[in-house]
C-alpha cells in the first residue's frame, strides 16, 4: 500500500509547485427562473445580453460585457459574474404545445407515481415488495386511463355516428356527410360491419397521435445524457444515493419506450375488441356462417392474448436508475404495437364482410366496457391506497400530504379527469345528434352514450355542493386567520401611524398564502367523495338499466325530481366543460399569451420524468438538469471558480435537482442559493420520497453551503425547516423577509411599498447580503498553468456550511442514503 501512496503524495508536491493562474478566483453566480419563464433581459437586468451555450429551446445568457470574462485576470470589482439559465420554452413555445391539453389526466397520472411515501431508515424485503407494488398499480392505472380515452373515441365515432345515427333516417337526415352510411341507402358502405370498420379510422388515428407525440417529445427534450462521473472508492456516490443522486434518474428512455408500445399496443386493441365484439354477437346469435362466427372467436382470443401480454410489459418492469440506461426491448417496442395494429386491420377486415340482413339497433354491443372500466380502476386506486399507507406507516413523516394517501388520491383526480373528457365527448356529440331531444330519454332520436356516463354526468352537481361546502369552509378559516394577522401587524409596526386598508391587505395576503397548506386536505376530499360518488353511478346504471332520469320514475316527487335535475345539470355541465376545454385549446393555438399560461401548468406537472404514461406532456427537467450539471461542471473543472446556484421557485426545484447530480469535487465549489421555494412546502410535503426530511438533509450535506429565503406573504415559497442543530451547521433559513418593505411612507421610500409575495425577490437588500455570505463561505481555488488545482484546496474538506465563515467545520456522518428507485 506505501508503494502506491508515495506517487500520489509527490504528484501532489509537484504540482503545488506549478506557477498559478489567476482565474481561480473568479466566482459565477448562475440564476435559474421560476414558472411562467422571463426574459435573459430581465434576469440579468441589463439590455444587452447574449447566449453563450445552448439554444432558443433553453439556453445560458451573460451581459455582453461579461461574455469573455474567464479570459479576465480578476473579476471586475469583486462581484460574480452573472448568468441566466432560461428554460421557458421547454414548456411554453410553438401552437402545436396546446395539444397538451388533451393529456391533463395522463400528466396527473404521472405525478401520483412521484407521491409514494418517503424512505425508511432500513429497505427491509416487505418494504421493497410494497414499492414495487406501489408503481405496479399507478402503471396499472395510467394505462387503464389510455384505455377510457379510445374507447370513448369509440363511443363517438363506432357507436352514436356509425352505429345509431346511421341507422336512424331521422338523425341522417340534414346530414349530407352521412349519406352514404345511412342504413335506408342500402348502400355498399350502409351494412353495420363496413360503417364500424371505416369509423374505426379515428380512434385509431387517436392512437397514432399519441404515439407520435410521445415519440416526438422524446427525441426533443428527454433524450439529454446526464454526465459520466467516475464511482472512486470513498466516493459517495459508491454507495447507495438518494434517488435524486443516481446518474440514471433524469434519462427514462427504456422505460418509456416499454410504456409506450404497450400502451400504443392497448389502444389499437380497444378499437379492435369494438369491431369484433359487434360482429362476433351478430355472428354467434345468427349462425349464418360458421366461418365467419370461428374467426371471430379465434380474434377474440388473439385481442385478449395480446392484450395480457401489453398488461405484461406495463407489470414487468419499473424505473432503473442506478446508470442511463440505454437499451431498448425492440422485440417489445417493435413488435407489440405492429402486432395489435395488424390485429385492428384484421377486425375491420372481418366486420367488413357481406352479412346480409344485419341492421344496427340500440346501442353498441359492448358497451358495458365502461362500467367494467370503471369497477377495475376504483380497485387499483384503493390496492393503491392500501399501499400508500402501508409504506407511509413504515416510515411516518409529520409533514407528509394526506398520511400515505396522497398518490391514491391524485390518481382518483386522474380518473375523474379522464372521466369527464371522455363522458363530456360522448355527451356533447350524443346532444349534436339527437338535435331537440335527450338522449336516453323518451323524446331520443337514438339510444344515447352507456347508461354509466349519464350516471356519472348526475354525479357532478352533488361533487360540486361538496366542494362548495369544502371552500366556503376554507374561505372562514381565512377570514378568521385575516383577523388574527390584523393584529400583529399593528404590533410589528410600533410608533408608526395606523393604516386599516394597508393593515388589512397585508393580513389578507398573509392569510391567503396559507391557503397553499390547506391543499392536501382539499384534494383528499375531492378524491373521497368522487370515489362514493363513482361507485353509487355504478351501481344505479347496473341495477337499473336506465339513465337517472328515467330509474327515479315512481319514486317520492322529491326524489323524481332531484334525479331529473342532476341529469340535466350534469349532462350541461359535462359538455359546457367540453366545451370550455377545446376553446381553451383553440386560444393557445392562436394566441401566444394563452400558450404561457398553460406553460406555467406544465412548469408543475411536468418536472418528473414520464414513469408510469408514456403518453403524459414531456418533462422539461430531463432537458434542463443535465444542461445545468454540464454547465457546472464543466465551467468549474476549466476555471476551477465558485458557484453561487440561484433558483427562484420552480426553479429552485430545477437547482437542487442538478446539485444532486454533480461529482463530489463540483459540490465543493457550489453554494446553493433558493428564494420563494417550494422545495418543502409543496415538493416535500407531495413528494416525501424525494423532497422530504431525509432527502433535504442529504442535499445539505451535499453542497458546501445553503441559504434560503422566504416570506410570510408568499403563496408558493416557504421555508426549507433544516435546523442547525438537526443539521450541525447554520440553519438553511433565514428568517422570514419584511413584506412589505415599508409599512408606511418613509424617506427610503415616499410612495407606498409593494406587497412582493412571491416575486422580486433578488430586490430585498437581504438576497445580496446572503449572496456574498455564501462567496465568501466557498473556499478559493486556483488553477496551475496546466489546469489542474493548487494547493490544498483541492483537497478540500468535506462538504459543508462553515459556521465561521472560514473552512468547513466538522460534519456529522454522512448518512448511507438508500435509493428508492422501484427495484426492476
Amino acid at each position: 500500500m506505501a508503494a502506491v501512496a508515495e506517487p500520489g503524495a509527490a504528484g501532489r508536491m509537484d504540482r503545488a509547485r506549478e506557477p498559478e493562474d489567476d482565474t481561480g478566483g473568479l466566482a459565477l453566480e448562475l440564476l435559474v427562473h421560476g414558472v411562467g419563464g422571463t426574459t435573459p433581459e430581465e434576469m440579468l437586468d441589463d439590455p444587452r445580453t447574449v447566449r453563450v451555450t445552448g439554444d432558443q429551446t433553453a439556453g445560458i445568457y451573460r451581459r455582453t460585457e461579461d461574455a469573455e470574462a474567464e479570459s479576465l485576470r480578476e473579476p471586475a470589482g469583486g462581484e460574480p459574474v452573472q448568468e441566466a439559465y432560461c428554460w421557458s420554452n421547454l414548456t411554453s413555445g410553438n401552437s402545436a404545445r396546446a395539444l397538451w391539453l388533451l393529456l391533463i389526466p395522463f400528466m396527473v397520472a404521472n405525478l401520483s407515481h412521484w407521491m409514494r411515501p418517503g424512505a425508511a431508515e432500513r429497505h427491509t424485503t416487505g418494504r421493497r415488495t410494497a414499492v414495487r407494488a406501489y408503481g405496479v398499480l399507478v402503471r396499472l392505472v395510467a394505462l387503464s386511463l389510455t384505455v377510457l380515452l379510445i374507447a370513448a373515441a369509440c363511443e363517438v365515432a363506432l357507436d352514436l355516428v356509425a352505429w345509431q345515427c346511421a341507422a336512424s333516417p331521422t338523425c341522417t337526415s340534414g346530414r349530407g356527410w352521412l349519406g352514404f352510411l345511412a342504413e335506408e341507402q342500402g348502400g355498399w358502405w350502409s351494412m353495420p360491419g363496413r360503417r364500424l370498420a371505416l369509423a374505426a379510422i379515428v380512434p385509431a388515428a387517436v392512437v397514432g397521435l399519441l404515439w407520435w407525440l410521445s415519440h416526438r417529445t422524446w427525441s426533443a427534450y428527454e433524450s439529454q445524457p446526464p454526465p459520466t462521473r467516475p464511482v472512486t472508492e470513498g466516493d459517495p456516490e459508491a454507495g447507495d444515493r438518494p434517488a435524486l443522486c443516481l446518474p440514471g434518474f433524469w434519462y427514462g428512455r427504456r422505460l418509456v419506450a416499454r410504456l409506450r408500445a404497450a400502451h400504443t399496443a392497448a389502444g389499437f386493441l380497444t378499437v379492435a375488441a369494438a369491431l369484433t365484439t359487434a360482429t362476433a354477437r351478430y355472428d354467434h346469435r345468427s349462425a349464418a356462417d360458421p366461418r365467419l362466427d370461428t374467426v371471430g372467436w379465434v380474434l377474440t382470443a388473439a385481442i385478449l392474448a395480446l392484450g395480457t401480454v401489453a398488461v405484461w410489459v406495463v407489470w414487468a418492469r419499473g424505473r432503473s436508475e442506478s446508470r442511463p440506461d440505454d437499451r431498448i426491448d425492440r422485440i417489445i417496442v417493435r413488435t407489440l404495437p405492429g402486432t395489435a395494429l395488424g390485429l385492428l386491420l384484421l377486425s375491420a377486415l372481418h366486420s367488413g364482410w357481406s352479412r346480409p340482413g344485419w341492421e344496427s339497433e340500440g346501442q353498441l354491443p359492448g358497451n358495458t366496457a365502461f362500467g367494467v372500466l370503471a369497477i377495475v380502476q376504483g380497485t387499483l386506486l384503493v390496492g393503491l391506497a392500501c399501499v400508500g399507507r402501508i409504506l407511509y406507516r413504515s416510515a411516518p413523516e409529520e409533514r407528509a400530504a394526506l398520511r400515505g394517501f396522497a398518490g391514491a388520491a391524485v390518481a382518483t383526480i386522474a380518473c375523474v379527469l379522464g372521466g369527464l373528457l371522455s363522458g363530456g365527448v360522448a355527451q356533447r356529440v350524443a346532444d349534436w345528434m339527437d338535435r331537440s331531444g335527450t338522449p336516453g330519454m323518451a323524446d331520443s332520436i337514438v339510444p344515447g352514450p352507456p347508461v354509466v356516463l349519464s350516471w356519472m354526468a348526475a354525479a357532478i352537481p352533488p361533487l360540486l355542493l361538496v366542494l362548495a361546502g369544502l371552500a366556503g369552509r376554507f374561505a372562514v378559516q381565512t377570514w378568521r386567520l385575516r383577523r388574527t394577522e390584523i393584529a400583529e401587524v399593528r404590533r410589528s409596526h410600533p410608533g408608526e401611524p395606523e393604516d386599516t386598508a394597508r393593515s388589512r391587505r397585508i393580513a389578507g395576503t398573509v392569510a391567503r398564502a396559507r391557503l397553499t397548506d390547506c391543499a392536501p386536505w382539499f384534494v383528499g376530499a375531492t378524491a373521497l367523495v368522487t370515489l362514493v360518488l363513482g361507485g353509487v353511478a355504478v351501481v344505479g346504471a347496473w341495477y337499473s338499466g336506465q339513465v337517472p332520469g328515467l330509474a327515479a320514475d315512481g319514486s317520492p316527487r322529491i326524489v323524481d325530481a332531484s334525479a331529473q335535475i342532476a341529469q340535466a345539470l350534469g349532462s350541461w355541465m359535462v359538455s359546457l366543460g367540453f366545451i370550455l376545454f377545446l376553446a381553451s385549446g383553440r386560444l393557445a393555438y392562436r394566441d401566444a399569451s394563452a400558450r404561457r399560461t398553460i406553460g406555467i401548468l406544465w412548469d408543475v406537472g411536468t418536472f418528473w420524468p414520464r414513469a408510469a404514461h408514456p403518453f403524459a406532456p414531456p418533462c422539461y427537467a430531463e432537458r434542463a438538469v443535465p444542461d445545468l450539471t454540464w454547465r457546472m461542471s464543466t465551467w468549474t473543472r476549466l476555471t476551477g471558480g465558485r458557484i453561487v446556484l440561484s433558483g427562484h421557485s420552480q426553479g429552485s426545484v430545477l437547482a437542487a435537482a442538478a446539485v444532486w447530480q454533480l461529482d463530489r469535487r463540483t459540490r465543493r465549489r457550489v453554494a446553493l442559493l433558493t428564494y420563494g421555494s417550494p422545495l418543502e412546502r409543496l415538493y416535500g410535503r407531495w413528494f416525501p420520497a424525494y423532497f422530504g426530511r431525509v432527502p433535504l438533509r442529504a442535499l445539505y450535506r451535499e453542497v458546501h453551503c445553503w441559504r434560503n429565503l422566504w416570506r410570510r406573504t408568499d403563496p408558493i415559497g416557504g421555508p426549507v425547516r433544516l435546523p442547525g442543530e438537526a443539521v450541525r451547521g447554520p440553519e438553511v433559513d433565514r428568517s422570514p423577509l419584511v413584506d412589505p418593505l415599508a409599512y408606511g411612507r418613509t424617506p427610503e421610500h415616499p410612495l407606498p411599498a409593494p406587497i412582493l409575495g412571491h416575486s422580486e425577490y433578488q430586490a430585498d437588500p437581504a438576497f445580496a447580503e446572503e449572496r456574498a455570505g455564501l462567496l465568501k463561505r466557498l473556499p478559493e481555488q486556483r488553477l496551475t498553468k496546466s489546469g489542474t488545482p493548487a494547493g490544498q484546496a483541492a483537497q478540500g474538506a468535506a462538504p459543508g456550511c462553515p459556521p465561521d465563515g472560514g473552512q468547513p467545520g466538522p460534519r456529522s456522518p454522512r448518512p448511507r442514503a438508500r435509493s428508492v428507485s422501484e427495484p426492476e
